[in-house]
C-alpha cells in the first residue's frame, strides 16, 4: 500500500452561532481585552480535514482544530511532500520525517498539529486496512465501557447553569465540568462568583456526582492560590489549567499544596513536553488532546509514560482520536464528552461534520468492534453548510 495522495480542506461554519457575553469563561485574554466577551478572541469556528488516499482504494481521515487555515498551508508545503508514495504503515518513520522536517520551526502549536492530522489520518488507514478498530491495533479493550463526563456548563445565570447540571444528572452522569467566569482582574468580588457557580452545581447534584472545574489558563498563579481554599470544600475532581501552559513552576507549586487535584496538558505537545510535567511533579491528571499532542503515535507514548508515574490521563474533548486511545489504555480511566449544541465557541463543530461520533448513554460510551480504523465519516451533506477551502 502506498499513498497517492493527501488532499486537506478548511471547512468554515457559514450558519448561526450563539453570542458569547463577558464571563462566559475565563481565558488568557483577560487580561488584555478588557472583558468585552473576551472567549470570542479563542472562538474558533473553522476545522481542517486531512484524507490520506492510497493505490489501493483505502482513504484515511484526520482533524484538527486549532488555526486550521495556518495549519493546512503547513500540511501542503512541508509535510504532504514526506508522504507522497510512502508507506503508511511507516507510521512511526513518517512521523519522525515531520517532526524533525519542522523542527527548526515547529515543536510545539501549528506544527504538531499539522502532524497530528497527519497521523490520526495515517492511523486510520491501518485500521481499514488491517479490518480492525484503531484501539485494537493500541493494544485492544481495556475496559467494557468508557465512562464519560459531560463537559461544558459555562459560567452563565444560575438559573440556566442549575438547569444544565440538573439535565446532566437526569440523564445519567456521574461526573461533569464546569468552566470559571471571573479571573485576576474581578478582584475578590470576582471569586466570589466563581464559587458561587461551584457551590450552585454542588447544590443540584449533590455528593455523589464528581464536579470538574477550569479555568482555561486564564488564572494567575497568585490568584489560584486565593481560590484553592475556597473551592476546596466543594471536593472538586479537579481544577483544570489554573495557569498558562508554559508555567509549569506554578503548576507544580498548586500541585504541592495538595488541596485540589490539578489537571492540565491540552496545550502541551510531544512526550518531551509531558516528561517536564511529570518530572517536576506538575500535574494529577495529564489531558493532551490527540489531534494536538502529535497524533497516536505520541498519544500512546505519552500515556505509557505517564503510566509508569501512575498520572492518569484523561484526554481533553472527547472524539473518536481520543476514545480509541482510552479504550486502549488502562491508565485512561474516564474520557470528556462535549455536548451537542449550537455553535458557540466551536469546539462543538465535530457534530457537524463527521459521522460516527458515539453518544453517551447513562454516562459512558463504547466502540464499536466490528468498525475499522477510527469509525468516522466525513458527512458531505452537512458540509453544504460550511464554506470550503481547498
Amino acid at each position: 500500500m502506498k499513498i497517492t495522495e493527501v488532499r486537506t480542506r478548511v471547512v468554515q461554519w457559514e450558519g448561526e452561532t450563539v453570542p458569547l457575553p463577558p464571563h462566559f469563561c475565563t481565558n488568557p485574554m483577560d487580561l488584555v481585552s478588557f472583558r468585552e466577551a473576551s472567549m470570542g478572541n479563542f472562538a474558533f469556528h473553522n476545522w481542517l480535514l486531512v484524507e490520506i488516499f492510497t493505490d489501493t482504494g483505502l482513504v484515511g481521515l484526520g482533524n484538527a482544530a486549532l488555526a486550521p487555515m495556518v495549519t493546512k498551508q503547513l500540511v501542503d508545503i512541508y509535510l504532504k511532500p514526506l508522504l507522497l508514495g510512502a508507506d503508511p504503515w511507516d507510521v512511526e518513520y513518517l512521523w519522525q520525517q515531520m517532526y524533525r522536517r519542522t523542527l527548526a520551526f515547529g515543536r510545539k502549536g501549528v506544527a504538531l498539529t499539522a502532524i497530528s492530522a497527519i497521523d490520526i489520518a495515517l492511523w486510520d488507514l491501518l485500521g481499514k486496512d488491517a479490518k480492525q478498530p484503531v484501539f485494537r491495533l493500541l493494544g485492544g479493550r481495556t475496559k467494557d465501557r468508557i465512562p464519560v463526563y459531560a463537559s461544558r456548563l459555562y459560567a452563565m445565570p444560575i438559573p440556566e447553569l442549575r438547569a444544565e447540571a440538573q439535565k446532566y444528572k437526569d440523564e445519567g452522569y456521574q461526573m461533569m465540568k464546569l468552566r470559571f467566569g471571573w479571573g485576576p482582574l474581578d478582584g475578590a468580588a470576582g471569586m466570589q462568583k466563581n464559587v458561587e457557580l461551584v457551590r450552585n452545581v454542588r447544590e443540584v447534584v449533590g455528593d455523589g456526582i464528581d464536579i470538574m472545574t477550569d479555568a482555561y489558563m486564564g488564572w494567575s498563579l497568585d490568584y489560584a492560590k486565593r481560590m484553592l481554599p475556597l473551592l476546596e470544600p466543594f471536593n472538586l475532581r479537579w481544577l483544570e489549567e489554573p495557569v498558562i501552559p508554559d508555567d509549569t513552576r506554578g503548576y507544580a507549586k498548586l500541585k504541592e499544596y495538595g488541596r485540589i487535584p490539578i489537571a492540565g496538558g491540552e496545550h502541551e505537545f510531544t512526550i518531551f513536553g509531558f516528561r517536564e510535567l511529570l518530572e517536576t511533579n506538575a500535574v494529577d491528571y495529564i489531558q493532551f488532546d490527540t489531534n494536538r499532542v502529535g497524533g497516536i503515535s505520541q498519544a500512546r507514548k505519552i500515556s505509557a509514560l505517564a503510566e509508569s508515574f501512575q498520572i492518569p490521563v484523561v484526554p481533553h474533548a472527547g472524539q473518536m482520536h481520543n476514545y480509541h486511545v482510552v479504550m486502549a489504555s488502562l491508565n485512561s480511566p474516564i474520557a470528556e464528552f462535549f455536548p451537542k449544541v449550537d455553535v458557540e465557541v466551536g469546539n462543538e463543530l465535530f457534530w457537524y461534520i463527521f459521522d460516527g461520533e458515539p453518544v453517551p448513554e447513562n454516562g459512558s460510551i463504547n466502540l464499536d468492534d466490528t468498525l475499522p480504523g477510527l469509525g468516522l465519516t466525513v458527512n458531505e451533506e452537512s458540509l453544504k453548510r460550511f464554506r470550503i477551502f481547498e
